[in-house]
């Protein structure tokens, strides 16, 4: 799926959380980036976590239905310290896989190492630097009040500098059907 000069897509990037979900939203344009929009969701004042899961499908769902991304590219859960922690950011990471291939928009996941890599050069990068390169790169000045904001958007930039070619389609399900054919030894 080589991408032709001059072509156009939208991409929406997601950096999974159960307290603060962040996400960014850019404009491809052959090698030109341009932001969309980029925000969060709040998740903390919910107690209850079914309703942050269902919030999080809702509002993943939204940003699908007002933007209409042609993919969506999402941040890997990566193992802390604590085990309940990673579990949760797996679920919220899941349910807005879910919204998407609920959508048939293909999915795609990156490490954080890997986004920080491709944004900043550097895959230790604190979450400042990543928002100050992001600001050069897309140009614009406002400093959103969460860094999970432009954690978002660093996802959706990663998505754009790949080189999507066959071989890499390895984390990229365009449905629910082609999620469980290429796992199906993960079904029951």
């Amino acid at each position: 799926m080589q991408k032709s000069i001059g072509k156009e897509r939208i991409i929406l990037g997601i950096d999974p959380g159960t307290a603060v979900l962040g996400y960014g939203i850019i404009k491809e344009t052959g090698k030109q980036l341009s932001l969309i929009n980029l925000g969060v969701i709040k998740l903390e004042h919910l107690t209850d976590h079914g309703l942050k899961l269902q919030r999080i499908f809702q509002k993943t769902t939204a940003l699908i239905e007002q933007y209409h991304p042609d993919c969506m590219a999402l941040e890997a859960p990566f193992y802390g310290k604590n085990i309940q922690v990673m579990l949760k950011l797996g679920r919220a990471q899941g349910v807005a896989m879910a919204a998407g291939l609920n959508k048939d928009i293909p999915i795609f996941e990156y490490a954080p190492r890997k986004i920080k890599q491709a944004v900043t050069g550097n895959g230790n990068a604190a979450k400042e630097q990543v928002a100050a390169m992001l600001k050069t790169l897309l140009r614009f000045d406002e400093t959103p009040q969460f860094l999970d904001a432009t954690d978002g958007l660093a996802v959706a930039v990663c998505h754009a500098f790949q080189n999507h070619t066959a071989a890499s389609k390895k984390n990229s399900y365009s449905g629910w059907e082609a999620f469980a054919r290429e796992n199906a030894s993960r079904l029951k």
